[in-house]
Protein backbone atom coordinates (compact mmCIF):
# COMPACT_ATOMS: atom_id res chain seq x y z
CA UNK A 1 0.00 0.00 0.00
CA UNK A 2 1.26 3.47 -0.86
CA UNK A 3 -0.10 6.67 0.66
CA UNK A 4 0.92 9.96 -0.88
CA UNK A 5 0.28 13.63 -0.15
CA UNK A 6 0.35 16.17 -2.97
CA UNK A 7 1.41 19.53 -1.65
CA UNK A 8 1.76 22.99 -3.13
CA UNK A 9 0.23 26.43 -3.29
CA UNK A 10 -3.19 27.10 -4.79
CA UNK A 11 -2.96 26.74 -8.57
CA UNK A 12 0.08 24.43 -8.50
CA UNK A 13 -1.72 21.69 -10.43
CA UNK A 14 -2.40 19.29 -7.58
CA UNK A 15 -5.82 18.33 -8.98
CA UNK A 16 -4.44 17.62 -12.45
CA UNK A 17 -1.63 15.45 -11.11
CA UNK A 18 -3.94 13.75 -8.61
CA UNK A 19 -6.24 12.59 -11.42
CA UNK A 20 -3.29 11.06 -13.28
CA UNK A 21 -1.88 9.38 -10.16
CA UNK A 22 -5.22 7.95 -9.05
CA UNK A 23 -5.56 6.23 -12.44
CA UNK A 24 -1.97 5.00 -12.59
CA UNK A 25 -1.76 3.60 -9.04
CA UNK A 26 -5.47 2.92 -8.35
CA UNK A 27 -5.45 5.17 -5.28
CA UNK A 28 -8.37 6.57 -3.35
CA UNK A 29 -8.35 10.33 -3.91
CA UNK A 30 -8.96 12.45 -0.82
CA UNK A 31 -9.28 16.04 -1.97
CA UNK A 32 -10.14 18.29 0.94
CA UNK A 33 -11.06 21.02 -1.55
CA UNK A 34 -13.51 18.78 -3.43
CA UNK A 35 -15.01 17.45 -0.22
CA UNK A 36 -15.45 20.99 1.09
CA UNK A 37 -16.99 22.20 -2.21
CA UNK A 38 -19.43 19.28 -2.05
CA UNK A 39 -20.35 20.17 1.54
CA UNK A 40 -20.83 23.81 0.45
CA UNK A 41 -23.05 22.80 -2.50
CA UNK A 42 -25.16 20.62 -0.22
CA UNK A 43 -25.31 23.51 2.29
CA UNK A 44 -24.45 21.24 5.20
CA UNK A 45 -23.52 22.97 8.49
CA UNK A 46 -19.87 22.14 7.76
CA UNK A 47 -20.28 23.51 4.23
CA UNK A 48 -21.82 26.78 5.37
CA UNK A 49 -19.05 27.28 7.92
CA UNK A 50 -16.40 26.47 5.32
CA UNK A 51 -17.95 28.81 2.73
CA UNK A 52 -17.64 31.83 5.00
CA UNK A 53 -14.02 30.99 5.77
CA UNK A 54 -13.02 30.38 2.13
CA UNK A 55 -14.71 33.54 0.86
CA UNK A 56 -12.62 35.57 3.31
CA UNK A 57 -9.50 33.95 1.83
CA UNK A 58 -8.71 32.06 5.04
CA UNK A 59 -7.83 28.39 5.35
CA UNK A 60 -10.46 26.22 7.01
CA UNK A 61 -9.61 25.09 10.53
CA UNK A 62 -7.41 22.09 11.25
CA UNK A 63 -10.25 20.59 13.25
CA UNK A 64 -12.66 20.74 10.31
CA UNK A 65 -10.17 19.22 7.87
CA UNK A 66 -9.13 16.46 10.26
CA UNK A 67 -12.78 15.46 10.81
CA UNK A 68 -13.21 15.13 7.05
CA UNK A 69 -9.99 13.12 6.60
CA UNK A 70 -10.66 10.71 9.44
CA UNK A 71 -14.26 10.11 8.30
CA UNK A 72 -13.09 9.45 4.74
CA UNK A 73 -10.39 6.95 5.77
CA UNK A 74 -12.76 5.18 8.13
CA UNK A 75 -15.36 4.92 5.33
CA UNK A 76 -12.84 3.49 2.83
CA UNK A 77 -10.60 1.02 4.69
CA UNK A 78 -9.93 -1.53 1.94
CA UNK A 79 -8.33 0.60 -0.76
CA UNK A 80 -4.87 0.16 -2.34
CA UNK A 81 -3.71 3.48 -0.96
CA UNK A 82 -4.68 7.08 -0.41
CA UNK A 83 -3.76 10.19 -2.31
CA UNK A 84 -4.14 13.27 -0.13
CA UNK A 85 -4.67 16.33 -2.30
CA UNK A 86 -4.17 19.60 -0.45
CA UNK A 87 -3.61 17.99 2.93
CA UNK A 88 -1.75 18.47 5.22
CA UNK A 89 -1.48 22.26 4.99
CA UNK A 90 -0.26 23.06 8.49
CA UNK A 91 2.23 21.57 10.94
CA UNK A 92 -0.66 20.54 13.20
CA UNK A 93 -2.36 18.75 10.29
CA UNK A 94 0.89 16.95 9.41
CA UNK A 95 1.31 15.81 13.01
CA UNK A 96 -2.34 14.73 13.25
CA UNK A 97 -2.15 12.90 9.90
CA UNK A 98 0.72 10.81 11.23
CA UNK A 99 -1.46 9.89 14.21
CA UNK A 100 -4.49 9.05 12.05
CA UNK A 101 -2.38 6.90 9.73
CA UNK A 102 -0.82 5.07 12.69
CA UNK A 103 -4.27 4.47 14.18
CA UNK A 104 -5.32 2.80 10.91
CA UNK A 105 -1.98 0.90 10.62
CA UNK A 106 -0.91 2.97 7.63
CA UNK A 107 1.94 5.35 6.81
CA UNK A 108 2.34 8.37 4.55
CA UNK A 109 5.17 7.37 2.21
CA UNK A 110 5.92 10.77 0.75
CA UNK A 111 4.86 14.37 0.53
CA UNK A 112 5.34 15.54 -3.05
CA UNK A 113 5.50 19.32 -3.29
CA UNK A 114 4.60 21.00 -6.58
CA UNK A 115 6.67 24.16 -6.35
CA UNK A 116 5.66 27.26 -8.30
CA UNK A 117 6.25 30.98 -7.89
CA UNK A 118 3.63 33.23 -6.35
CA UNK A 119 3.20 35.05 -9.69
CA UNK A 120 2.54 31.80 -11.57
CA UNK A 121 0.10 30.72 -8.87
CA UNK A 122 -1.80 34.03 -9.02
CA UNK A 123 -1.90 33.97 -12.83
CA UNK A 124 -3.27 30.39 -12.91
CA UNK A 125 -5.88 31.14 -10.25
CA UNK A 126 -7.08 34.32 -11.97
CA UNK A 127 -7.49 32.37 -15.21
CA UNK A 128 -9.36 29.61 -13.36
CA UNK A 129 -11.59 32.24 -11.78
CA UNK A 130 -12.46 33.65 -15.21
CA UNK A 131 -13.36 30.23 -16.61
CA UNK A 132 -14.96 28.58 -13.56
CA UNK A 133 -16.61 31.48 -11.80
CA UNK A 134 -15.24 30.36 -8.43
CA UNK A 135 -15.73 33.15 -5.91
CA UNK A 136 -12.43 32.38 -4.18
CA UNK A 137 -10.41 33.17 -7.32
CA UNK A 138 -10.44 36.98 -7.21
CA UNK A 139 -7.12 38.90 -7.11
CA UNK A 140 -7.58 40.08 -3.50
CA UNK A 141 -8.59 36.67 -2.16
CA UNK A 142 -5.83 34.94 -4.15
CA UNK A 143 -3.10 37.17 -2.69
CA UNK A 144 -4.46 36.59 0.81
CA UNK A 145 -4.59 32.81 0.24
CA UNK A 146 -0.99 32.82 -1.00
CA UNK A 147 0.22 34.83 2.03
CA UNK A 148 -1.60 32.48 4.36
CA UNK A 149 -0.27 29.45 2.48
CA UNK A 150 3.30 30.71 2.77
CA UNK A 151 2.90 31.59 6.46
CA UNK A 152 1.38 28.27 7.51
CA UNK A 153 2.97 25.70 5.25
CA UNK A 154 6.71 26.22 5.67
CA UNK A 155 6.64 24.19 8.92
CA UNK A 156 4.98 21.32 6.99
CA UNK A 157 7.89 21.23 4.56
CA UNK A 158 10.38 21.29 7.44
CA UNK A 159 8.49 18.49 9.23
CA UNK A 160 8.63 16.15 6.21
CA UNK A 161 12.22 17.11 5.39
CA UNK A 162 13.26 16.00 8.88
CA UNK A 163 11.69 12.56 8.39
CA UNK A 164 13.00 12.23 4.80
CA UNK A 165 9.59 12.13 3.16
CA UNK A 166 9.63 15.52 1.39
CA UNK A 167 10.10 15.51 -2.39
CA UNK A 168 9.99 18.83 -4.30
CA UNK A 169 8.98 18.89 -7.98
CA UNK A 170 9.06 21.84 -10.38
CA UNK A 171 5.35 22.61 -10.78
CA UNK A 172 6.01 25.09 -13.59
CA UNK A 173 7.12 22.33 -15.98
CA UNK A 174 4.76 20.61 -18.46
CA UNK A 175 2.04 18.34 -17.10
CA UNK A 176 3.79 15.34 -18.64
CA UNK A 177 7.22 16.16 -17.18
CA UNK A 178 5.74 16.83 -13.74
CA UNK A 179 3.90 13.51 -13.89
CA UNK A 180 7.10 11.68 -14.90
CA UNK A 181 9.02 13.21 -11.99
CA UNK A 182 6.25 12.30 -9.54
CA UNK A 183 5.92 8.70 -10.74
CA UNK A 184 9.70 8.24 -10.48
CA UNK A 185 9.51 9.36 -6.82
CA UNK A 186 6.56 7.08 -6.07
CA UNK A 187 8.06 4.06 -7.84
CA UNK A 188 11.25 4.46 -5.82
CA UNK A 189 9.21 4.58 -2.58
CA UNK A 190 7.41 1.36 -3.57
CA UNK A 191 10.66 -0.62 -3.79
Amino acid sequence: MINIALFGPPGAGKGTQADLLVKKYNLFHISTGSILRSEIEEETPLGLEAKKTIERGDLVSDEMIVRIIEKTIRSNPNVKGYLFDGFPRTYVQAYILEGIMTRFNKKLCCLISLEISEDVSAKRLLERGRTSGRSDDSEEVIRKRLREYNDKTLPVIEYYQKINRYFPVNGEDSIENIHSQITAIIDKQML
